[in-house]
């Protein structure tokens, strides 16, 4: 009898619940983990990169949130929120309007007033900080937020790791010199190891480089998958690890080929790459294909 009730029950709450699956693989989605995320019933594709979270992957996205925020709090942040409406003249103020180019949404209130959909929110984090800020004293802190942030980008692809819509903790500290900078930082730095053991990640720390938000220097916590857009160097020997946009390359070749003029050569109906070769008894590692867009 208790069991049947307790069958009953469960029958009851599942009924309730909004939780489906799918079967069929999404025509439009490249990705592996976009079609799990999708056919799971945790998200719902809506347009190209936008994707609406569905009751299951919103208490996924919950409860790696609360995550965050702990470690956050423990680290010493205090949380803000930012609006994802702003108006253009700090950006401008600041000569990041014209750097993001058309990677950013632009749009005009009923007075034709300009304003963007949040891509970023340095300046706003600082504007904020004017309000405290007004002596040595009142420093150093760290602020922090997590909340949407878009980007037109030009191609939005694999699933949700590139979409115009996402999801982003971001945290700005406030400090006298660069020596408590770095103090703060280095907060920071144990926070992000905390938050990727207990989410469970096999991730990795590299250099990268700056790009358009600027600064000294840039370590990416990364997800080691096959999915992914990032080209990771690692050591199996030492520490090193760094993104490919910024790996230094080192040749320890020597080349003792004796330097020739340059001289035009008719190649005659040779059409591809390996006839010249031939023609020119050339190793075809010596060549390079130009293409005229």
């Amino acid at each position: 009898r208790k069991n049947k009730n307790r069958k009953d029950e469960i029958k009851m709450k599942l009924s309730e619940n909004f939780f489906y699956t799918l079967r069929e693989d999404l025509k439009d989605e490249e990705s592996v983990s976009g079609n799990l995320l999708v056919k799971s019933g945790m998200f719902k594709k809506v347009g190209n990169g936008i994707y609406m979270k569905m009751p299951l992957g919103k208490k996924v996205a919950q409860n790696v949130e609360k995550i965050i925020r702990e470690e956050m709090n423990n680290a010493g942040a205090k949380e803000v929120t930012m609006p994802m409406l702003l108006p253009v003249d700090l950006f401008e103020k600041s000569g990041r309007y014209a750097a993001f180019g058309p990677s950013i949404f632009k749009l005009n209130d009923r007075y034709d007033r300009p304003y963007v959909l949040g891509p970023t929110h340095e300046e706003f984090f600082a504007l904020a900080a004017s309000m405290k800020s007004h002596s040595y004293k009142d420093l150093p802190y760290t602020l922090y937020q997590i909340g949407n942030k878009y980007r037109d980008e030009v191609r939005p692809r694999l699933g949700l790791i590139r979409t115009r819509e996402f999801t982003m903790k971001d945290a700005y500290s406030f400090d006298t010199n660069l020596e408590n900078l770095d103090k703060s930082y280095q907060k920071q730095f144990a926070a992000y190891h905390k938050i990727c053991q207990r989410v469970g990640l096999n991730y990795v720390v590299v250099r990268a480089d700056t790009g358009v938000m600027g600064g000294l220097l840039s370590e990416e916590f990364q997800a080691v998958t096959d999915v992914g857009e990032d080209i990771l160097v690692l050591c199996d020997h030492c520490d090193y690890a760094s993104n490919i946009e910024i790996t230094p390359y080192v040749c320890n070749e020597v080349d003792n080929e004796e330097e020739k003029t340059i001289e035009l050569v008719e190649t005659g109906n040779c059409h591809t790459i390996e006839e010249v070769c031939e023609l020119l008894k050339l190793d075809i590692k010596k060549t390079v294909k130009a293409l005229l867009m």
